[in-house]
């Protein structure tokens, strides 16, 4: 079969490969019929997440069933089927406890420290291993474990394009703002207008903000926000935003601040130095902003990815305004019933902010004007 394998850092090429098959009861074979490139798959691209081995990348895929495992119970031969990001087994104590990102049987590398390199949680389809070592969904075919658990049905009536997003980035944007426990009428802002970012603003609508601000630094981004969010923007390369917000929210700051960038945020020379000095990855500048951003007795929901330790973090500031903090990745399984009758009664919009759709040929020219932001390029679908 064909699909994009990841080599080495800015080197990705689609290439013919083994097909997958089943090695456990429990697995499935899934023919993709799409796939996306998630800005997570970047960290791995450029080299932010070590993988010294070849690896299949992807972990936003869906598709039609081609085997079935002798113990996979309610799924056969044909359905169509969204698969989850995240691999859980469903059976272990996190799992039990709605908690599967922290699933202690899917990955080899687990433990309980959340250290690398034998210490940390469950298993991500495609996200090195770390976290598992599973080839995944940019491909024409991908084999899926613990097939019981994770996978939904997909309606005739959806298309792809419409429920796609619910391998990732819609639950995530979700869980983000779900952290916060809006009662009514807050201002949230959302700092990043990437596809997880876009997520997060339609999602702080839904769970009834009063009202909702992007910052991002490219103004095609904003603009994507603006059209797709409906929110107001701050364009952060011209303007300060923590002074914007501030005034916006008469000098108190924003109810909600959302980390949507994470570690790859913007970096100066002088920081790129420090990392060297202290040996970390990519910049809490952004958490730094929302952390500046958020009212007194706010919440920063950080959802953007962070891979390492950070010298400068802010614990002082953070205990002083009295701020809750939440972070992690996001709890998929826990939203994948009540987003997927969402999305079938057609409540929300997932597939407006697809930039471009390229077959699986062209998925290295798709990473490079992703990665490079190039094209106004901000969410790619592949097409097997």
């Amino acid at each position: 079969m064909k699909a994009l394998v990841f080599h080495s850092p800015k080197k990705v090429e689609v290439s013919n490969v083994k097909d997958p098959i089943l090695i456990n009861p429990d697995d499935i074979i899934v023919k993709v019929t799409s796939s996306a490139i998630c800005g997570t798959d970047l960290h791995i691209y450029n080299g932010l997440l070590p993988q010294k081995r070849d690896l299949i990348l992807g972990h936003e895929f869906m598709g039609i069933i081609e085997e079935v495992g002798k113990e996979v119970k309610h799924l056969k031969k044909g359905d169509r089927v969204v698969i989850p990001a995240i691999i859980a087994c469903g059976s272990c104590y996190f799992c039990q406890h709605d908690l599967h990102p922290q699933c202690e049987n899917s990955n080899d590398h687990y433990g309980p420290d959340g250290r690398p390199p034998n210490s940390l949680g469950g298993a991500v389809f495609a996200y090195t291993d770390l976290y598992g070592g599973y080839d995944g969904g940019q491909a024409e075919y991908v084999r899926v474990p613990f097939a019981n658990v994770s996978p939904r049905k997909v309606a005739d009536h959806i298309s792809d394009e419409e429920i796609l997003f619910l391998t990732d980035i819609f639950p995530t944007g979700w869980n983000a703002v779900d952290r916060a426990q809006l009662k009514g009428g807050e201002t949230v802002v959302v700092f990043g207008c990437g596809p997880v970012g876009i997520m997060c603003q339609k999602s702080a609508w839904l769970q009834g903000a009063g009202r909702v601000i992007g910052v991002d630094i490219l103004d095609y981004r904003l603009q994507m926000a603006k059209k797709s969010a409906n929110v107001e923007v701050i364009d952060a390369s011209q303007n300060n935003p923590i002074e914007i917000i501030r005034d916006m929210t008469q000098g108190r700051g924003a109810d909600v601040c959302i980390d949507a960038v994470g570690m790859e945020g913007h970096r100066t020379i002088l920081e790129k130095a420090s990392n060297l000095v202290h040996m970390q990855a990519g910049t809490i500048d952004v958490l730094n902003s929302c952390i500046y951003a958020v009212k007194r007795g706010g919440v920063v929901s950080i959802i953007g990815v962070y891979a390492s330790d950070y010298s400068s973090f802010p614990l002082g500031q953070i205990f002083d305004k009295g701020l809750s903090i939440h972070s992690g990745p996001v709890t998929l399984q826990h939203y994948l019933d009540p987003l997927l009758k969402m999305i079938n009664e057609k409540k929300v919009i997932l597939d407006d902010i697809i930039t471009h759709t390229l077959p699986l040929d062209q998925a290295a020219h798709a990473y490079e004007i992703f990665c490079n932001k190039q094209d106004n390029c901000l969410k790619v679908v592949l097409k097997p």
